[in-house]
């Protein structure tokens, strides 16, 4: 779908936008963190490590051009790090539960990063009443379809990158499961806070 001009030129005016409080300024810095994370892996590392750690850059990077408020801006840049570089450590696989609490935490806070962006363009009405149900709903169901997304992009790695991404069918599920929870906290969360600089505050 292509976006109006306007709402495209709005995109890039809040890229643009030089921070203006702390909490501002420690997000860009988490994006300069990612990217020289980037360039740390390739040196001492490997491609693959650091090819996973620059999928995660859009992510980190796309709070800024959405507008979300800096603490959610914080949050969806660390989540993503620690997903990123847990890849990097293997913590997926010496440490059991890790890959669950991920996929529960980071799943949630992007499928409220999403509802956010379709909010800004939108897509999607303002969050609150008087439909909480559609708003937790639609934030389930943006969060389960990533959570796909996550699984297949874990099975192509698998299947034609390298064969140390751990993918078993049993892992597929309870990570979707997992991610699936997350978003409907995060649904609960959409429902009662402004997560962007632009959006009406639902009445609490």
């Amino acid at each position: 779908m292509t976006l109006p001009p306007q709402t495209a030129a709005s995109m890039m005016d809040r890229f643009l936008r030089p921070p203006e409080t702390y909490a501002e300024t420690a997000a860009d810095a988490l994006r300069v963190i990612g990217v020289l994370g980037v360039i740390l892996a390739f040196a001492l590392f490997d491609v693959t490590d650091a090819g996973i750690l620059a999928f995660a850059l859009p992510g980190v990077f796309a709070p800024r051009f959405i507008g979300l408020r800096p603490s959610l801006d914080i949050t969806v840049s660390v989540t993503l790090l620690i997903a990123a570089w847990s890849n990097v450590f293997d913590l997926y696989t010496s440490i059991w539960w890790w890959d669950i609490v991920v996929h529960l935490v980071l799943n949630g806070v992007l499928a409220a990063a999403l509802h956010a962006f379709l909010v800004t363009q939108s897509v999607l009405p303002q969050p609150g009443d008087p439909r909480p149900i559609a708003t937790v709903g639609l934030t389930v169901a943006l969060g389960l379809a990533m959570a796909s997304l996550w699984e297949m992009v874990e099975w192509v790695g698998f299947e034609y990158v390298t064969q140390d991404i751990y993918v078993t069918y049993a892992d597929t599920i309870g990570d979707m499961a997992a991610g699936g929870l997350g978003s409907l906290f995060a649904g609960y969360v959409v429902l009662r806070c402004r997560l962007t600089r632009i959006e009406r505050c639902p009445d609490l």
